[in-house]
């Protein structure tokens, strides 16, 4: 213990505490509240928390001197119990807080009650709840009060000692709410025994039952006078007891919630029983019985004489010693006991005359020595404040361990230390002895107790554990050689530990630092895993090709955190080692560029492979081209080459004739390059493949003379593709038909007839005159007399249709003449009051402004006017305008300038009495006859109200962009009516 810091104070509380009315006999003390019973039958009450007193008189209207023999009060302070003994026999009273008038309780009458039983868990300032009391006759009482009442609701009688009546000196009791009801836990003491009472429901159920049981005691030798019993609580729970007997102080843990069977079928709830033998207290001497006891936490406060000796319950050693000032009058008799107040924490002395209260200061910030001189170190280490205390706990366990030659034990425990011992020091205790097992687990223990910010710590340490585990390992490896295919082994085991461990610290190792170190070693397969664990794939790819396991490299190469490029890097290594898993892997891959992948497949396409081997890059470009749709012409190429190099070529026509572009706009129909197509079709003899490259490239002479190399049917087939260009097919023809000639090696007859049947085949493109050079000069004409007859006679038919179109042609011009002629004649009615459709003037009236019209021969009186078949008339002058201001600015242009030039000309148009035009050839014309004729096209092709001039108009606007001023001309702004002016008109 610190000497420099005393745990219990004493200080004087009040001075002459019973205010006259006799002598101090008893106290009690809860919640704040103190009362004390004096040698006159007063009850004397001080109420701290309020600061309030005051005194009760229980003598009243008894005979004789009365003293309070005891006094109790709950742990609230609201409820107070008290015997009074006089020569007229004994009493016991009830009083409230907020009475003042005590009440007997008559049933008691003539019992001595000596202890005392609250129900700390139920009771409240109205109401008791159960209450046990203890009588000197060895009887059991339940009472219960409510404050509203003003008395007892009942008194019962509960249990009564039959074969050896002793007295209750005191009473403790505990509840616990169960599943079925409330458990009771009563404890009594008598002079030489205690007592353990417990059970389901109520308190006269359970001690009901004990008349069909044995009751559960603990006898102890020695009699001791003034037998008490204290709980000690915690947060309203009794945690330990002590009873102070005539052997010793008899202590130990309480459990409720346990369901120990003690031998004799009763349950016990007492854990961790001791004995305090009073002779440690006397130091050699004589044994002196304490004559009172108090109980906190960690101490025993026992009174013996006039000292109170606080003892630690745990080292049974005497820490303190109380002494207290005491007046002349009262050091004869000396302190007559103590009481605790469990609610405020605080324990009292009394003599005759004063009341001293006893402090606790921190009773438990030494404890943790107290366990640790114990080697209790799990206690010492709940006990300790700080982390050096804890530091000197793990200190002493290590040692211990150490000295015992438990190594891994102490470096668990060396691993804990931060402050008292340095790391170097702890390492070199286990190098010094050559432990390296127990040197690693220090190191691994260390990293997990640093905190996370001291990485450069943590990273050096976990280093260094590395490089332990890898010579454990190799030493493992060098004593036992087998120890590799033995599941079970310690070499199998540590390797699982080490790779647990580099999982765990994959991200405070240093990555450099850490491979260099596995690498020295030769720990290949480690390497790997850490390499896996820092996503270092290439590494990890690299060893599984090196393995031959193509598959679990292709597994890491599919994980979505591998880069993508490493899959083009180790392409070429895994086709070569497991082509059909390597291509699989490639189609199960997304966002995959297959041209990439062209140096590993080529690589693969160059070895030799069965007949009827699956050729695994054809499979994967073919996915590529029909699946993803793959537009680069490199993957095409190479594909095409695949199928050239094959025996069959029916793959190969196939692919030439898929157009893998169509749909698309602009865009070519195949993807692959066909002059590279050509030059490898030729170079591997692939004609008919060869033949549609050629017609693809629109080639169609050489692709009809290649075709007759290989097949006349394909030649004629290429032939016929030929569509838009008759010549072109025409010669097509005459190619295979000049093969067809040649080839023929049977009869002349028989040669001729063939050829004669080749040219029905060609449709009619191809007659006998243009196959007839290619026959020898000594063919005779009667072999050909059929084909020549048919021919002349196609020809015949062609002469008569074309003298039936020239008579059509000539009857057509004969009706076109009458139709002109007949239109020079044509002519129009008007009435006299025809107006202008523009100017709304007469059309026959002279008008002074119309005389002279520009570019036209006055008629008579009249102006120059236009009559259109609808029945429209317009004035010329009104007409140009018309059309010049409906039509477009180019046009109107045009119509102007003609008017120009015939006004320049100034020449007279030929016209007849009645205004129509004469009848006379073209070529006799005049200049200004033509600009009259362009400018009659130009205004009165058609009616300017009936034709497309009209229709266009709708699309107008009503108001033109010209027309906009105007417009906003008549618009009606609004004013402002505080500035105008009202005139008053006089009516």
């Amino acid at each position: 213990m610190d000497p420099g810091r005393q745990v219990f104070t004493v200080d004087l509380l009040e001075r002459y505490a019973a205010k006259g009315r006799g002598i101090i006999t008893c106290m009690a003390a809860g919640n704040d509240v103190i009362l004390l019973g004096t040698s006159k039958g007063w009850i004397i009450r001080h109420d701290f928390g309020v600061g309030d007193s005051y005194e009760i008189d229980l003598s009243v209207g008894r005979p004789g001197e009365q003293s309070i023999h005891r006094v109790f009060v709950d742990p609230g302070g609201s409820h107070c119990i008290a015997v009074v003994v006089g020569s007229g026999g004994s009493d016991t009273f009830y009083t409230h807080a907020k009475w003042t008038k005590p009440r007997v309780l008559s049933k008691l009458k003539g019992l001595v009650v000596n202890a005392v039983a609250w129900n700390r868990q139920q009771i409240t300032e109205a109401s008791t709840k159960e209450v046990v009391l203890g009588t000197d006759n060895g009887q059991l009482h339940e009472i219960a009060v409510d404050e509203k009442d003003k008395k007892e609701k009942y008194i019962k009688f509960l249990f009564e000692f039959t074969e050896l009546p002793e007295a209750f000196m005191d009473l403790q009791m505990e509840t616990a709410s169960m599943i079925n009801g409330t458990r009771y836990y009563v404890m009594a003491v008598t002079p030489t025994r205690l007592y353990s009472f417990t059970g389901i429901g109520s308190l006269e159920a359970v001690f009901a039952s004990y008349l069909e049981r044995a009751v559960h005691f603990m006898e102890l030798p020695g009699e001791i006078p003034n037998s008490e019993l204290y709980f000690y609580i915690k947060q309203r729970r009794a945690v330990h007891f002590a009873w102070l007997s005539g052997a010793g102080i008899y202590h130990g843990g309480l459990n409720f919630g346990a369901q120990h069977s003690s031998p004799n079928g009763d349950e016990n709830f007492v854990e961790n029983k001791a004995l305090l033998d009073y002779s440690k207290l006397s130091e050699g001497a004589e044994a002196v019985k304490p004559s009172s006891m108090a109980v906190s936490e960690f101490h025993f406060l026992l009174l013996i004489g006039n000292t109170v000796k606080v003892v630690n319950r745990i080292c049974e050693q005497i820490i303190e010693e109380l002494q207290f000032d005491q007046t002349s009058e009262s050091v004869s008799r000396g302190i007559i006991g103590l009481c605790s107040d469990a609610t405020a924490g605080l324990f009292y002395a009394y003599d005759q005359n004063s009341v001293f209260q006893v402090s606790v200061n921190d009773e438990g910030r030494d404890m943790w020595k107290v366990y640790l001189d114990m080697k209790e170190y799990a206690a010492a280490l709940a006990n300790c404040r700080d982390p050096l205390q804890r530091d000197q706990v793990y200190l002493l366990q290590a040692e211990a361990a150490f000295a015992s030659k438990d190594y891994l034990r102490a470096a668990s425990f060396f691993a804990k230390i931060n402050y008292i011992l340095s790391f170097e020091e702890i390492t070199l205790k286990f190098i010094t002895i050559s432990e390296q097992d127990a040197l690693r687990t220090f190191l691994l223990r260390k990293v997990d107790n640093l905190a996370k910010d001291d990485k450069c710590q943590i990273t050096m340490i976990s280093t260094w554990a590395s490089e332990l585990y890898l010579d454990k390992i190799n030493r493992l490896l060098l004593e036992d050689d087998t120890a590799v295919d033995n599941r079970n082994s310690e070499y199998q085991s540590i390797i699982k530990e080490f790779r647990a461990f580099l999982s765990d610290c994959k991200d405070v190792l240093d990555e450099a630092t850490t491979m260099r170190l596995l690498e020295s070693y030769g720990r290949v397969e480690e390497l790997v895993y850490f390499a896996s664990l820092k996503e270092q794939y290439e590494i990890v790819v690299h060893y599984y090709i090196q393995q031959g396991e193509a598959k679990k490299a292709l597994e890491v190469l599919q994980r979505p955190a591998v880069p993508i490029d490493l899959q083009y890097k180790f392409a070429p290594d895994l086709i070569m080692l497991d082509a059909y898993e390597t291509v699989e892997s490639w189609m199960a891959t997304k966002n995959l560029n297959p041209r990439k992948l062209i140096p590993a497949m080529m690589r693969y396409s160059s070895e030799p492979h069965a007949k009827n081997e699956t050729h695994e890059v054809i499979k994967y470009l073919e996915y590529c081209v029909h699946r993803l749709h793959n537009e680069d012409p490199g993957v095409h190429n190479l594909l095409l080459s695949l199928y050239a190099k094959k025996e069959d070529d029916s793959a190969l026509l196939r692919f030439l004739q898929c157009k893998f572009g169509k749909g698309q706009e602009n865009g070519p129909e195949s993807f692959h390059d066909p002059k590279y197509a050509l030059r490898l079709c030729l170079k591997e003899k692939r004609m008919r493949a060869c033949v549609h490259i050629f017609s693809m490239m629109s080639m169609h002479e050489e692709a009809v003379a290649l075709a007759l190399q290989v097949d006349l049917e394909l030649a004629m087939a290429e032939a016929e593709k030929v569509e838009d260009d008759q010549d072109l097919r025409k010669k097509l023809w005459l190619m295979v038909a000049k093969h067809v000639i040649k080839q023929e090696k049977g009869a002349k007859r028989e040669n001729i007839r063939k050829a004669i049947a080749f040219l029905k085949e060609t449709d009619g493109l191809l007659k006998i005159e243009d196959i007839l050079p290619f026959f020898p000069d000594f063919a005779l004409i009667d072999d050909f007399k059929e084909a020549i007859c048919s021919s002349l006679e196609d020809y015949n038919k062609q002469i008569e249709e074309l003298k039936q179109e020239m008579n059509d042609a000539t009857h057509g011009a004969d009706n076109i003449r009458n139709d002109i002629s007949a239109l020079a004649q044509r002519y129009a009615v008007i009435d006299r009051d025809e107006e202008c459709g523009v100017c709304r003037r007469k059309i026959l009236t002279v008008s002074r402004e119309y005389q002279m019209a520009r570019g036209y021969t006055s008629i008579g009186p009249m102006a120059p006017f236009y009559v259109f078949p609808c029945g429209h008339a317009f004035h010329a002058q009104c007409l140009i305008a018309q059309v010049t201001r409906c039509t477009n600015e180019t046009q109107a242009e045009y119509i102007l300038d003609l008017q120009k030039q015939l006004t320049l000309l100034g020449g007279e148009a030929r016209k007849d009495s009645n205004g129509s035009l004469i009848e006379d050839s073209i070529t006799s014309m005049t200049p200004a006859d033509k600009l009259r004729s362009q400018l009659d096209d130009a205004i009165a092709s058609e009616c300017p109200y009936c034709g497309d001039l009209m229709i266009r108009e709708i699309s107008l606007p009503f108001v033109l962009p010209e027309e906009a001023r105007q417009v906003t001309s008549w618009e009606i702004k609004p004013h402002n009516l505080g500035n105008q002016r009202t005139l008053s008109l006089p009516l």
